[in-house]
C-alpha cells in the first residue's frame, strides 16, 4: 500500500471531485483525479488505483439516478465506446498518455470557447445525431481506457443536447458504469492490478459513496442554467490542464 502522505494530499481531493462528478455535478471534474495522483506516482498506476473506486462510485450513482436517463443517447454512445476501449487495449503498447491528454485537452478547450462565443444560438437544444454520437463515443471509450479521461469527448456530444440536469446525470452514470466495468478485464490482462494498488484503492474507497451522494445533492439543487455554466467552466479548466500535461510530456518526456 502507498504510504507517502503527499500522495494522499492529492489523492483525497481527486477522489472527492470524482465522486461529485459521478453524482452528476461538475461532469469532467472527475478527470482531475488521475492527473493529481500522477504528480506523485506514475499515471498508469494512478489509473489502476482509481478504477475500483470509480466502479464503487458507479454503483452509488446507479442507485441514486435509477430510472432517469436518455435511452437513445445510451444506445448511440455505448456501442461506440466499446469499440474505443478495444482500440485502447490493442494499442496500449504504442500510444503514449501524453498524446492522448494533449488531444483531449485541445478539443475540450476549442469546444468550450466555441460555445462561449456562440452565445444565444447555443441555448437551443440540438437533436441526436448517430454519426456524431458514435465518433465521440468511440473517442470517449478510448481516452477513458488510457487515462479515465472519457468525460470531455462524451460531453462533446451530450452537452449540446441540453438535457435536464437529472437526465444528463443519470445517462452519464449508466454510460460510464458500463465503460468502467468493461475496462476491468483488459486492465487485469495488462497487469495493472497489484496488491499494493488494490490496497491503496481500499483505503480511499470510503470516500466514494459520500462524494457521489454530495454530487447528487448539488445537482438536484442547481438551476439548469447554473448547472451548465459549471459544467462548461469545469470542462475548459480541465482542458487547459490536460493540454499542459500533454505538451510537457511530449516536449520534455521523463
Amino acid at each position: 500500500m502507498i504510504t507517502d502522505p503527499l500522495f494522499y494530499l492529492v489523492a483525497v481531493p481527486g477522489v472527492l471531485l470524482t465522486g461529485m462528478s459521478k453524482g452528476g455535478f461538475g461532469g469532467a471534474l472527475g478527470m482531475l483525479a488521475v492527473p493529481l495522483m500522477a504528480l506523485v506516482i506514475p499515471p498508469v498506476q494512478a489509473a489502476a488505483i482509481m478504477l475500483p473506486i470509480l466502479i464503487a462510485m458507479d454503483v452509488v450513482g446507479l442507485i441514486a439516478w435509477r430510472g432517469i436517463f436518455d435511452g437513445r443517447a445510451i444506445r448511440i454512445i455505448l456501442p461506440a465506446a466499446m469499440v474505443g476501449i478495444a482500440v485502447g487495449w490493442a494499442t496500449a503498447a504504442w500510444v503514449t498518455e501524453a498524446h492522448v491528454r494533449l488531444i483531449v485537452g485541445v478539443v475540450a478547450i476549442v469546444f468550450t470557447v466555441d460555445y462561449a462565443l456562440g452565445g444565444a444560438k447555443r441555448l437551443s437544444p440540438k437533436p441526436h445525431n448517430r454519426l456524431k454520437g458514435s465518433v465521440w463515443g468511440a473517442v470517449a471509450g478510448f481516452t477513458s481506457f488510457v487515462s479515465h479521461a472519457g468525460g470531455p469527448p462524451y460531453q462533446m456530444y451530450m452537452l449540446p443536447l441540453r438535457l435536464d440536469p437529472k437526465v444528463f446525470a443519470g445517462t452519464a452514470i449508466i454510460c460510464f458504469s458500463v465503460i468502467n466495468a468493461a475496462k476491468v478485464v483488459p486492465y487485469f490482462l495488462l497487469g495493472q492490478f497489484s496488491t499494493a494498488n488494490l490496497a491503496t484503492s481500499a483505503v480511499l474507497l470510503p470516500l466514494a459513496p459520500l462524494a457521489t451522494l454530495l454530487g447528487v445533492f448539488l445537482v438536484r439543487r442547481f438551476r439548469t442554467d447554473a448547472f451548465y455554466r459549471v459544467i462548461y467552466a469545469a470542462l475548459f479548466l480541465i482542458g487547459l490542464k490536460l493540454t499542459w500535461d500533454g505538451a510537457v510530456g511530449i516536449l520534455w518526456p521523463a
